[in-house]
């Protein structure tokens, strides 16, 4: 079981280290839905979060890495409810589908111009590691790479499509 501020104890490091990272990451969405990203100040984001400077160093090294986290936590919980090599067409609705059910912090995202963030976990969904073999690295790096790029367009259309329709146009265009 994942630890989080309400399953530990309040007095161990691992119940603060969640208590300050859950309510940074609310504070750091908060002050994303005011201003972009390079107007929020380190004190100011402390401030909002009711901790101090030295509890948000402890945990990250700058702001967007509280972004990062918080998009790996998303991925986590999804591609925990992966079965082993799902078919693509099922792999693409499935992360579309995601992104739908946290539609309104990608929207921030995309709103900031924030969806490089995205980059990293669509690379290792896609099974990227470049320690592979260079056919294996380059094609992983291929499918990641042109998931991203219609995952962003998808984001600046305004996710019109649904998951659906995102997976049966990905599946047709790879036909081609």
């Amino acid at each position: 079981m994942k630890q989080t501020a309400k399953t530990v104890s309040p007095m161990s490091n691992e119940g603060r280290n969640a208590y300050v990272t859950e309510h940074i990451t609310a504070a750091m969405l908060s002050l994303l839905e005011e201003k972009p990203l390079s107007e929020i100040s380190i004190s100011e984001l402390c401030d909002r979060a009711g901790v101090g400077r030295v509890s948000f160093y402890r945990n990250f090294q700058e702001k967007d890495d509280i972004l990062k986290e918080h998009i790996r936590q998303l991925f986590r919980e999804w591609t925990g409810t992966l079965k082993e090599d799902p078919p693509l067409d099922e792999l693409i609705r499935r992360m579309f589908s995601h992104f739908e059910a946290h539609r309104d912090f990608y929207a921030l995202l995309q709103k900031r111009g924030l969806t490089w963030l995205l980059k990293d976990v669509i690379l290792s969904v896609c099974g990227f590691h470049p320690e592979q073999e260079a056919v294996n690295a380059y094609a992983s790096a291929f499918a990641a790479y042109s998931l991203y790029g219609w995952v962003e367009v998808w984001f600046l259309r305004g996710m019109k499509e649904s998951a659906k329709e995102m997976a049966e146009l990905f599946a047709g265009h790879s036909k081609e």
